[in-house]
């Protein structure tokens, strides 16, 4: 995306015998000024337009964005309704599925996870015997986590070797999925049908980020004071049985300013003031089973977090 990572990541890809590889030229050279997105992040909307028109036109099955500086990657896979691409989650998910399996082998090592991620992780770990971590949100607390065999981030962060880079790096990530997916492919399998086996698994896991941006900084701190002096008693009409207040600490971790808001039925928020924005965020995720259908339990889990997300809204409104 304008930036130092293309002819890496192709010449990777094409080590690894990923020969028919397509970048998209207008936006493969680095360029400063990055002319064709407003902002050249993958996870901004917009920002993988003219992948997805090339994708098209030469049938591809696969989607890899890297941010300039090519530390993280954004992946999209077609569905019968165009791309789709996948929430950082669900690339922690792939990746941390094939780090657990790897590490079970062995019977050691650890997954982890920032405190905002999806939940799921900690059940993939579970399921294979492995260890797991959450950690506060930055590459600088992941990679301190001793035995770490994987690592990652929601904000399309991913540490697939910690070996070789103990950070966030888009380029093995990218050469990571891509591998995956062709061993999917050869059972006639998808990036898209592993993700709906780990849902029927482990329970549909939607997230519903809630950002909201203010001009004066005040706003941010009169919203964490609200919700530290009258949190909510209930969510979506379900109480809140689980308050952490990360500014003294706990379950591990050093002081930080988050809360995290829980029921007993999968819903979890935490909220904090982004630290490099003027901006709070909300990171907000449902977890449904799987009763009857797939389908169905996702179009529940989606209308619980729009729900929820609402009353965030009107609740932050009020600070």
């Amino acid at each position: 995306m304008h930036g130092v990572g293309g002819d890496l990541c192709c010449e990777v890809l094409r080590q690894a015998g990923f020969e028919n590889v397509h970048p998209v030229p207008a936006q493969h050279q680095p360029d400063p000024d990055f002319p064709t997105v407003p902002f050249p992040n993958p996870e901004e909307p917009g920002a993988l337009d003219l992948a997805y028109q090339l994708a098209d036109r030469v049938n591809a099955d696969l989607i890899l964005a890297n941010d300039p500086d090519a530390d993280r990657l954004a992946v999209a896979i077609p569905t019968a309704h165009g791309w789709r691409q996948l929430t950082g989650d669900e690339v922690g998910q792939l990746l941390g599925t094939q780090a657990a399996k790897a590490a079970a082998l062995t019977g050691r090592g650890q997954l982890a996870t920032s405190i905002v991620s999806s939940s799921m992780l900690e059940k993939i770990a579970a399921a294979h015997g492995v260890g797991y971590r959450a950690t506060l949100t930055g590459f600088k607390w992941i990679a301190r986590i001793e035995g770490l065999v994987f690592g990652y981030e929601e904000a399309l962060g991913y540490c697939c070797d910690p070996e070789a880079v103990r950070d966030k790096d888009g380029i093995g990530a990218a050469l990571a999925i891509a591998t995956l997916a062709a061993k999917l492919s050869t059972g006639g399998l998808t990036l898209g049908d592993e993700l709906d086996d780990y849902a029927r698994r482990y329970g549909v896991h939607a997230t519903n980020p809630l950002t909201i941006r203010v001009d004066d900084l005040r706003q941010i701190t009169a919203v964490m004071q609200l919700l530290r002096n009258t949190p909510p008693t209930h969510l979506d009409g379900v109480e809140i049985i689980d308050v952490v207040d990360y500014s003294g600490g706990g379950h591990g971790l050093p002081p930080t300013n988050a809360i995290r808001f829980a029921t007993g039925d999968g819903l979890r928020v935490i909220v904090r003031p982004s630290g490099t924005e003027p901006k709070l965020k909300c990171y907000l995720e449902v977890v449904e089973p799987v009763r009857s259908t797939l389908p169905a339990a996702r179009e529940r889990a989606q209308e619980r977090a729009a729900r929820v997300r609402e009353e965030l809204a009107a609740l932050f409104a009020r600070a």
